[in-house]
């Protein structure tokens, strides 16, 4: 598996890394999936995770270098997608934010099992979201201090497109996704979990 997952993240990392459409956007875009792999690395012999967030990690990573390739405001099939039901913007920064929840929460539920932080299920869950909802938002915060940093050169990375709610929209897409990951992949997370304890 993990050559195949490798094999995958290089193959989109090095398409994303020809002619992005502005460099200084790929570098801050890319940089955390570029993180999440010396992370991944540093871990894979000591905390090996499971293969469903493995498999999750990846999917965000892809996100990240597509949205750093074009800029999130201009992701070709959005642009379709925006003319054909007649939207005011590229929404493909939602689907960054959902995965910004999504993702995490299935980390943070397999650190917090396999670690015996949290024991009760609800008390968990409740966490998990909120540590998802702060996550979004310290993102935001990074933003805005990208944008005071850089100026006029942070305008696709924050990929607002003119939408005043955009950085409330982008925590509630966050939350939306943390939500929804724990109620679709809860039970076949645990499957995979119990299997890493069998061995």
């Amino acid at each position: 598996m993990i050559r195949t997952w490798l094999f995958i993240y290089f193959s989109v990392f090095i398409w994303s890394l020809i002619n992005p459409k502005d460099l200084f956007t790929w570098v801050l875009e890319v940089f955390p999936a570029i993180i999440a792999l010396i992370v991944l690395a540093f871990t894979y012999n000591k905390f090996r995770l499971t293969p469903l967030v493995y498999s999750l990690i990846l999917i965000h990573c892809i996100i990240l270098m597509v949205g750093g390739h074009y800029t999130y405001a201009q992701v070709p099939l959005f642009d379709v997608i925006k003319e054909f039901f007649h939207q005011e913007r590229n929404d493909y920064d939602k689907v960054g934010h959902f995965a910004q929840g999504f993702v995490p929460a299935m980390v943070a539920r397999e650190i917090i099992i396999r670690k015996s932080i949290i024991t009760i299920e609800s008390w968990r869950n409740f966490f998990i979201v909120c540590f998802c909802l702060a996550f979004s938002a310290f993102y935001e915060l990074v933003e805005w201090w990208v944008a005071i940093y850089s100026g006029e050169g942070a305008n696709d990375f924050l990929g607002t497109q003119g939408y005043i709610w955009d950085t409330q929209s982008d925590m509630f897409w966050a939350l939306v996704g943390s939500i929804f990951a724990l109620a679709i992949l809860r039970k076949y997370h645990t499957k995979q979990l119990l299997n890493i304890k069998k061995v």
